[in-house]
């Protein structure tokens, strides 16, 4: 008989608080009441009827936010890169073609995680900031001949918006699938799936939903799932093939669901009610909010003598705001400083911005010019109390 040697551990042996924070930074956002008491309610099974109902009425909101009527539409168990895997791993087989727009850190991942599976990954390149013309990317899309393009439609690494009109069309034009990431911008910024001739689309829970972290809205159109359901190899990854999925979904026309993995039933609860609320507010209205509190918080940065990161007001983020690092500062101590003082969470660049910017994030609930005044009162105070270097 053995006996236990290693004593429990006394951090778990007495209560911990998470202390109460503003999230005001470029993701997760603040989760609302009415989400926080829909996530805590009794557990029930993940094969139980009254959790395919659930289900049911997640993809229903999805097509709404989508804008799609596809009927391969669910939300994956787990955060936006597994929905990004889960684009890629489906669609894409080893010794394939792939295109990736990069202006920003959300293109590198899709790159890297195409040439983990054996992918020819082509890129074109632009720096944080800007954006890609059409015809940049139908000249990328005739020399490379990819069956997959990516873009990132809200890059909250550089807080550009990209435009999207027409590249649905260039992609179908040259008889490649068109992917693309929203979770920064899905609810903050118009985009319609169907109408723009979007193959894929996917987001997270945790931005303008005001979900937890955890699940990530999906949606496949026809000619995606053609490609995707005639490979010919298996997905490199079990947990994300839609194969599986499709029939836990629904999706499938079966008519039994079989079990495939246990699915996220508190984050389900939680993904249905945010959609609820988004679907009570109406997408034109919620996008409507997001652009103007977006404009006050800009107008109220000139004020303050600080100057945004993207120079062309058409393609500015309404969901998530860069801010150049304002000469002499360094930016980790204004983030550290506005924590402190005013429990308001923003954050430094990622990737290519990184040091560059300062990001806020005002995205679903948290997008209110109340909340923007807030900000722009602690980083009225952080440049005032921050050490300004002379050099």
């Amino acid at each position: 008989m053995f006996s236990t040697s290693i004593p429990p551990p006394t951090c778990l042996l007495q209560p911990f608080e998470a202390p109460y924070r503003h999230m005001f930074g470029p993701g997760p956002s603040d989760v609302p009441p009415r989400v926080l008491t829909a996530g805590g309610r009794p557990i029930i099974g993940h094969m139980h009827k009254e959790m395919f109902e659930i289900m049911d009425h997640i993809k229903k909101g999805i097509q709404y936010a989508f804008q799609t009527q596809n009927s391969m539409t669910i939300a994956m168990s787990g955060s936006g890169h597994t929905a990004m895997e889960c684009a890629i791993f489906n669609t894409v087989e080893p010794g394939e073609s792939v295109l990736m727009a990069v202006n920003g850190i959300w293109g590198e991942r899709a790159a890297e995680m195409a040439e983990r599976i054996g992918a020819k990954v082509n890129t074109i390149v632009t720096p944080p900031g800007s954006y890609f013309t059409n015809e940049e990317i139908e000249q990328a899309l005739a020399k490379h001949n990819p069956v997959l393009f990516f873009l990132t439609h809200g890059e909250s690494s550089s807080g550009v918006v990209h435009p999207i009109d027409g590249i649905g069309d260039l992609c179908l034009k040259h008889n490649c699938l068109f992917l693309v990431d929203s979770v920064a911008s899905l609810g903050g910024s118009p985009i319609y799936m169907d109408k723009q001739c979007i193959d894929i689309l996917y987001t997270g829970s945790q931005k303008v939903l005001n979900s937890p972290p955890g699940t990530a809205p999906i949606s496949f159109s026809e000619r995606a799932c053609k490609k995707m359901f005639n490979r010919k190899t298996k997905p490199v990854s079990y947990l994300l093939d839609m194969s599986w999925l499709a029939n836990y979904w629904g999706c499938d026309g079966k008519p039994a669901r079989m079990y495939h993995h246990t699915g996220p039933v508190s984050g389900f609860f939680s993904l249905r009610e945010s959609l609820a609320i988004l679907a009570e507010t109406g997408l034109e209205d919620s996008w409507k909010r997001h652009k103007e509190v977006a404009e006050h918080l800009h107008k109220g940065l000139e004020d303050l003598g600080l100057k945004l990161f993207v120079e062309d007001k058409n393609v500015r983020l309404p969901t998530v705001t860069t801010i150049v690092v304002p000469p002499g500062y360094d930016w980790k101590e204004i983030v550290a400083y506005v924590m402190k003082h005013h429990q308001i969470e923003i954050s430094g660049g990622l990737g290519p911005s990184a040091g560059m910017v300062l990001r806020v994030g005002l995205m679903g609930c948290n997008s209110s010019k109340a909340n923007a005044d807030m900000v722009l009162a602690a980083l009225g105070d952080a440049l005032k109390c921050c050490h300004k270097s002379k050099v």
